[in-house]
């Protein structure tokens, strides 16, 4: 019985594995280990890429929702409203800086940060709205940008998961003043270890979050604030220079896989994952809802067909934020796709076939 991996790096490797190999061997060489030449050619490429002015590459993902939030002096006492669909590194970052998440629920379709939850959730206290792009889909940008113009607030956009998504025709982290990219392994552009960026046009949180990154020295040794260490290695700049003249072939393959899995699946019982007209989404994740999750999810594995689920418990029902007092039924939309949210197995390299085995499982588990 041939198994069917959720992820498989290893034919991703074996594809650029000389390439790759060489530019360890450079980086060896030079010395030059940490935040060098690498590192500042990926930034000028990765700018390029998503068509803004300025990329902060970073050590990961985690750290860029910090740093955006350092930069906009988002602190102690503010408000920063966002979903709780999300890794939960979206909230730690409003935590890192001593504010407080606000949670809105999701559209129902699109899984993303419904705007009509959003005017509601503003307050004196909101400082600023962070917008994930779940699963590859980029949220409803218009309407939450028009939303926080009206109330002159400032928008960081979640894009940890759709690196070269699109929406109207823009990419993801072109609308708000600042977006946030991961670049873990498993990301449609992934390293080989941790990694993470920042992009913006605004030159001065451009500079100021590369300060911070690197101790916030001003100068060798001179620190006029509180900085961190949140330097990229040059070797993951490398591998991500050489990964992203790959992405928009990669990020074609999955959209591909998911117009497979939903051509064969459209007629069961499962909820499929919406394909929106105004949007280009990249299928980090391609996500079925069942209420019967686990007893699908362990037939799957039975017949050697892994799957995911993203995320079983939302955050705002975590235990590290029982102190904001949320309660099981506040976010209706989003509780529900938690308790039944199955990820199938996508990459670029999945197989038609195995797509097809993926689906013939779900189907005939209609018929049990």
């Amino acid at each position: 019985m041939e198994t069917v991996p959720y992820l498989d790096l290893h034919g991703q490797y074996r594809s650029l594995s000389n390439e790759l190999l060489r530019a360890l061997e450079e980086i060896c060489e030079s010395t030059s280990f940490a935040q060098g030449s690498a590192t500042s050619k990926f930034e000028a490429e990765f700018a390029a890429y998503c068509e803004v002015d300025h990329c902060v590459s970073l050590n990961t993902g985690t750290s860029a929702l910090h740093l955006a939030l350092r930069c906009l002096d988002v602190g102690p006492g503010d408000e920063v409203i966002t979903v709780s669909m999300t890794f939960i590194a979206t909230a730690w970052a409003i935590s890192y800086v001593g504010a407080t998440p606000v949670f809105v629920d999701i559209d129902p379709v699109r899984r993303t940060l419904n705007p009509d939850n959003l005017e509601a959730a503003i307050t004196s206290r909101t400082k600023a709205i962070i917008p994930v792009h779940l699963y590859g889909m980029p949220a409803e940008m218009d309407r939450i940008m028009a939303i926080a113009e009206r109330h002159g607030l400032p928008v960081i956009e979640d894009a940890a998961q759709a690196h070269g998504a699109r929406y109207r025709g823009r990419r993801a982290g072109q609308f708000g003043k600042i977006a946030c990219f991961s670049f873990y392994p498993s990301k449609n552009l992934g390293a080989y270890g941790e990694g993470g960026a920042l992009i913006t046009n605004d030159a001065s949180v451009a500079q100021r979050a590369r300060s911070l990154r690197d101790h916030a020295q001003s100068q060798k040794y001179l620190h006029n604030e509180i900085g961190y260490n949140y330097r990229m290695d040059s070797f993951q700049g490398a591998v991500l220079s050489i990964k992203l003249k790959h992405l928009d072939e990669w990020n074609k393959a999955r959209i591909d896989h998911a117009r497979q899995y939903t051509e064969l699946l459209k007629h069961s019982s499962y909820k499929l994952p919406a394909h929106m007209s105004d949007s280009e989404c990249v299928w980090h994740c391609y996500v079925i809802e069942t209420p019967e999750r686990d007893r699908v999810r362990a037939a799957l594995q039975d017949v050697g067909i892994q799957s995911a689920v993203h995320y079983p418990v939302p955050i705002h029902l975590q235990k590290a934020y029982t102190h904001l007092d949320y309660r099981s039924g506040d976010l209706p939309v989003t509780e529900t796709l938690c308790e039944h949210c199955l990820s199938l197995p996508i990459y670029p390299e999945l197989s038609k076939e195995k797509i097809s085995r993926v689906a013939t499982v779900l189907l005939d588990l209609e018929n049990r």
